[in-house]
């Protein structure tokens, strides 16, 4: 080879960017922001001091399945969700599963900014945190200023998230645990007995149970970091390592501060939306500091905020990707803006959006509204995950030669346990919690199951069955790239 050639294969090596590695602890850390959050405390700190064994319950059953399942398939097959799931089972279940992951958001987002809602309401005026019209007031025009920001393909709200971590669960969460415990060693009692026969909840029929639901959701979101798991130096030893970190950080931050509302906020007086700031509130005016709340406030709202313009588009994107490529989608759902946003998308997306933000100004208790929206969001989601459990059997079974950067240990009994606790989870999201034993029941499972199932399962079935070829388009360099 002459010097010329070696110099030109020389110069063509340099040109190849290095890898860019992670450590296993910065990988916790990512996972740790996008799943963890002060929002879901108000919603077990009804069960003091049985909200660890809550917490820990769906941990196991599904939080390390899920964990360690999607990290196979993502070291394995890119293209998220809907390439396992169309790989592994089918395309039109491939679409089903990356369908259920946007229309999650769907419910999503009103109940986020259902807590929004109420958490600002504590920066103006406490009361309006049981106004159903303030609710859908705040719903609407903070949903709609999020379209229009992500419509102009605004760069660095991800930078606002990722902060959110910090000024907006960490601080605010180590604040009111340590001052909760100040609280308590003040002689206050607390408002829910912290004694050993209150390990487990109470069992008052199915109904009690219920709750768990919730805790499924807030541990959702674990198969998006997986796709980093090629960027570890060495994936079978780091990934399980940074996985049990995460599981670590998540549960006390999930569960540090429910206990600590449990100790300063009666049962009976929790608000499942305002909960945080009640607790709040309640623990500055003990120690004469309740200017600090209005602050506290403004930090939880900027956290939100911040990961409700992260994923704004995310999902949808992935929605329009696949449409353009199978034709899923009628033209005027994949049409871009000058900025290569899907707005169409999002803005049927607002106008759903809308409708429902409007549903917390019609029922006039908005912790019923944030609660039935909350388990909507659950059921559509686990759906995705029924079917990304499958997926991960099958390709194990048609590809067990497919080279993996990670293999999940004991993968079919995992799935088998992922599988059953999500459709354990799913079929109790029917059943009312014992907060709704004075509603009617029937009312409760139509809206569920029609919000579920119909957008779930329908509203999917629907476009593919009238799907068509004419509806395939190029995939634009804009979202290519994205």
């Amino acid at each position: 080879m002459s010097a010329a050639d070696a110099t030109a294969g020389a110069a063509a090596r340099a040109k190849v960017p290095a890898t860019a590695w992670i450590s296993w602890v910065a990988l916790a850390m990512m996972t740790t922001s996008s799943v963890a959050s002060l929002r879901a405390a108000p919603t077990m700190a009804v069960y003091g001091l049985a909200c660890v064994f809550l917490y820990l319950l769906p941990a196991v059953v599904f939080l390390l399945p899920t964990s360690l399942v999607s990290a196979e398939l993502a070291s394995g097959w890119e293209g998220g969700i809907y390439k396992w799931v169309s790989e592994g089972i089918s395309k039109p279940m491939g679409f089903l599963a990356v369908w259920c992951q946007f229309a999650m958001t769907i419910f999503y987002y009103p109940s986020l900014l259902g807590f929004v809602a109420s958490t600002l309401a504590y920066v103006f005026n406490p009361e309006l945190a049981s106004s159903g019209v303030w609710t859908a007031a705040v719903i609407i025009v903070v949903y709609w200023s999020g379209v229009w920001i992500s419509s102009r393909g605004t760069k660095g709200v991800a930078g606002l998230a990722s902060g959110g971590l910090i000024i907006g669960t960490l601080i605010p969460g180590v604040v009111l645990v340590l001052l909760g415990m100040v609280f308590l060693g003040q002689g206050n009692p607390s408002a829910a007995p912290m004694t050993a026969e209150n390990i487990f909840p109470v069992w008052a029929g199915l109904s009690s149970l219920v709750l768990i639901v919730n805790n499924f959701l807030s541990y959702s979101g674990m198969e998006m970091n997986a796709v980093h798991v090629s960027s570890l130096k060495n994936p079978g030893k780091e990934f399980p390592k940074s996985m049990f970190l995460a599981m670590g950080l998540v549960l006390a931050i999930f569960i540090l501060p429910a206990l600590a509302i449990s100790w300063i906020v009666p049962a009976e007086e929790l608000s499942l939306t305002a909960g945080v700031m009640q607790a709040f509130d309640a623990v500055f005016a003990n120690f004469g500091w309740q200017w600090l709340t209005p602050i506290v406030g403004i930090m939880l709202v900027t956290a939100s905020l911040g990961g409700m313009l992260t994923w704004l588009a995310g999902p949808s994107k992935g929605l329009l990707l696949i449409s353009r490529q199978e034709g899923y989608l009628p033209p005027f759902l994949q049409r871009l803006n000058k900025n290569g946003v899907q707005q169409n998308i999002l803005v049927v997306q607002g106008l759903v959006t809308t409708v429902i933000g409007l549903a917390y100004a019609l029922i006039p208790d908005v912790s019923s509204a944030y609660w039935i929206f909350s388990v909507i969001t659950t059921q559509v989601y686990l759906i995705m995950y029924l079917l990304m459990f499958v997926a991960a059997i099958q390709l194990r079974r048609k590809h067990p030669d497919h080279p993996r950067g990670y293999r999940a240990p004991m993968l079919v009994g995992m799935c088998g346990v992922g599988f059953a606790a999500s459709l354990a989870a799913l079929l109790v999201g029917f059943i009312p919690p014992s907060q709704f034993a004075s509603g009617n029941s029937g009312v409760y499972f139509l809206i569920v199951g029609g919000g579920a199932l119909g957008l779930g399962l329908l509203v999917p079935f629907l476009f593919y069955r009238f799907r068509k070829p004419s509806w395939r388009q190029p995939e634009p360099q804009e979202v290519t790239s994205s």
